[in-house]
């Protein structure tokens, strides 16, 4: 996260949530799944003062404001994380096909 707010204007972004290669960044929902279920806030979040956009209205001081950081990703015991990660459980091609076709006869 730190790496990313050193990047040029990637310096101005207020949230950033870091997730596993297998989350589709693209699909909202799956990362804000992704956020929900795999962070501690006590472990997993990061808050820093640093530069901020002039435009930004939102912190109490002009230019300097405040930005989060999510670690959104499988923790490993080398994080101080102990017991197995669970497997993200997926739908079978059938049953998202059969769920597809009930929510269609549902409207």
């Amino acid at each position: 996260m730190h790496g990313l707010w050193g990047m040029g204007h990637m310096m101005f972004s207020k949230y950033i949530v870091g997730v596993d290669e297998d989350c589709d960044v693209h699909n909202t929902s799956e990362v804000l799944f992704r956020l929900c279920a795999n962070t501690d806030p006590e472990r997993d979040s990061t808050i820093i003062r640093k530069p901020s956009d002039s435009l930004d209205h939102a912190p109490s001081a002009q230019n300097i404001g405040s930005h989060t950081g999510f670690d959104a990703t499988r923790k490993l015991p080398g994080e101080g994380h102990h017991r197995p990660w669970p497997e993200l459980v997926k739908m079978t091609e059938e049953a998202q096909r059969l769920v597809d076709a009930l929510q269609k006869k549902a409207g």
